[in-house]
């Protein structure tokens, strides 16, 4: 059960709108109990407040920020997050000048954090949802790069007719340069290798391509 608190003013309306501000929360985001609706009396007299119970409702995003926000404490960097959440995803947003920390080789801490935020939005819920954690838009930057390096290897493996195998990478990496490459007449890509030493082959199709 998600934070509860208890309100009272002089209308319904005015008590939960009041709980709604002590908790930081919208309209949509919890359970309204209505204790006693009050009464507003004759010239004031014998009028009695009204009073609410609202419960704050457990968010799976929530969840998730609540999470980074932690370890970013623990970490000691200053950072804000943003939340976009739709009925299959949670996407993380994060920026602060201390994000490179966060980033951190390759992306590594990166793919770490998010690894460990999915585990805690998906552990009381039976509702999966797919997180993602980008922080100063470096994913969408090093997609970008992963794809330029693609078509360049590609080049060279047409030019020279030999393999190339790149850097090891993650499964969303690896995704990348398999995605980039898998219309090209040419060439073709493949993975080898186990994580987190996998990485992708490019190699000439056979025939030297296809028509």
């Amino acid at each position: 059960m998600g934070k509860v608190l208890e309100m009272t003013g002089k209308t319904v309306e005015e008590a939960v709108n009041s709980a709604l501000e002590e908790l930081g929360a919208d309209r949509e985001s919890v359970d309204v109990e209505v204790i006693d609706e009050g009464a507003k009396g004759l010239f004031g007299i014998g009028s009695k407040s009204a009073k609410v119970r609202v419960t704050l409702i457990e968010s799976q995003t929530e969840d998730g920020v609540q999470f980074l926000s932690s370890v970013f404490e623990k970490m000691k960097v200053e950072v804000d997050i943003d939340k976009i959440e739709d009925e299959e995803s949670i996407q993380l947003k994060v920026t602060g000048r201390d994000s490179g920390i966060i980033i951190g080789r390759r992306g590594e801490t990166l793919d770490a954090l998010q690894y460990l935020t999915s585990l805690v939005v998906n552990r009381k819920n039976e509702n999966y949802k797919r997180v993602t954690i980008d922080i100063e838009n470096y994913r969408k930057k090093r997609e970008e790069t992963l794809i330029k390096l693609a078509e360049r290897l590609a080049e060279r493996v047409i030019k020279y007719r030999r393999n190339v195998s790149l850097e090891p990478m993650n499964p969303y990496e690896r995704r990348i340069i398999h995605s980039t490459l898998q219309n090209n007449d040419y060439v073709e890509t493949y993975s080898v290798g186990e994580d987190p030493n996998r990485k992708v082959v490019i190699t000439l199709r056979q025939g030297g391509g296809r028509k």
